[in-house]
């Protein structure tokens, strides 16, 4: 016969045993989050060491990196209706026409709570009257008159536009743009429309005289996209979303806004894909060509913090183009220096309507 005595314990070691499965089991979400945790701080602890002293001055420094990108706390970042609101722009850099024009323009609202992660592009060609120039020229303007004032101006002017506060800037050029993507190894970006560009500026040539040829010629060179994904490197993404001379839609503003965001868009999908997003070596030597060009009013602390918000948001972004029927584009007068311009259809420099846009937008 059984003992009562040996059931009795049985009986109350597995009880115990139950209950502490279900311990666990309930913690189980924790367990989890430490494991992510602990994987995230060792690579980051794997680029410190990799990366050694670079943009880190003290230990100190680099643990509070750590810190707010697992955590994110709201109170080390600037922030409007639970936004923070980041100005992105491209510039031609040294070697290229108009080195400090921003010919890309990208405005990322990113959300501290639920919501979506918006990026809206904003037209090189919009006048503004302060500054009796196109938009894209703010950043060249501020710095002409004042050392470092470009970020600044060029903030300042975005934010009357959209009626938002801009809280942050970044500035990138060409040549960073070419090298991240080469790090990437290149990105897949699907062609909606196939379009000939027979205009496009060759680097190096803007001012040759071309032996006398009155069009210049030498000065440009042809270059052709067919419809379909095509994997392109850093020279490549540049010419797609830089050409402006092609015949038909895609020679317009909006079409290049919306090439960029395709490339944008790829770089995010090869950035945060397993094989680089867990390769170290690669990672830092994205951020370090991302550095050398990088003009930033932003620091790595509330970088970090940021950053974790993007990823954290990423499968719900939604991409905007300003309407057309906000925007105007009114004769070559010579009260736009007989240039090639958009003006809020509301009146030059009324910018209530688009404002209003934003608004919905972001809401």
């Amino acid at each position: 016969m059984p003992n009562d005595n040996n059931t009795a314990v049985h009986t109350k070691f597995g009880k115990k045993l139950l209950k502490l499965k279900r311990q666990i089991l309930s913690q189980i979400w924790l367990v989890r989050a430490a494991i992510i945790a602990s994987v995230l701080i060792l690579l980051i602890l794997l680029s410190f060491l990799i990366v050694k002293s670079a943009n880190f001055h003290s230990f100190t420094n680099f643990s509070k990196i750590v810190s707010n990108f697992i955590f994110a706390p709201k109170d080390q970042v600037k922030s409007s209706n639970g936004r923070v609101n980041i100005l992105v722009m491209g510039i031609g850099g040294e070697g290229h026409t108009g080195p400090d024009l921003t010919d890309t323009m990208i405005v990322v609202s990113v959300p501290f709570n639920n919501s979506q992660l918006v990026t809206i592009s904003i037209p090189r060609d919009i006048w503004i009257p302060e500054i009796r120039a196109k938009i894209n020229s703010a950043y060249y303007w501020g710095n002409q008159k004042k050392e470092g004032g470009g970020l600044p101006l060029s903030k300042s002017t975005i934010e009357s536009v959209l009626g938002i506060p801009i809280h942050y800037g970044l500035v990138l050029d060409f040549s960073a743009f070419e090298k991240i993507i080469n790090d990437l190894d290149g990105v897949d970006v699907n062609i909606e429309n196939a379009f000939t560009d027979n205009l496009y500026p060759i680097k190096g040539m803007e001012n040759d005289l071309c032996d006398g040829d009155i069009d210049y010629k030498c000065r440009y060179e042809t270059i052709t996209f067919e419809k379909g994904i095509k994997h392109m490197d850093g020279a490549t993404a540049l010419k797609f979303v830089r050409s402006r001379y092609s015949e038909g839609t895609e020679g317009t503003d909006i079409a290049r806004e919306t090439r960029q965001q395709k490339v944008i868009d790829a770089i995010k999908a090869k950035a945060l894909s397993p094989k680089v997003f867990l390769n170290v070596p690669k990672d830092v030597k994205i951020w370090k060509d991302i550095n050398s060009s990088l003009v930033r009013d932003i620091s790595n602390e509330s970088g970090a913090v940021v950053a974790r918000k993007i990823l954290k948001s990423k499968e719900k972004a939604q991409k905007y183009l300003i309407p057309d029927t906000l925007l105007f584009n009114p004769p070559i007068f010579p009260s736009y220096d007989k240039q090639y311009v958009f003006i809020p259809k509301a009146g030059n420099g009324r910018w209530e309507e688009i404002n209003k846009w934003v608004s919905s937008v972001l809401n």
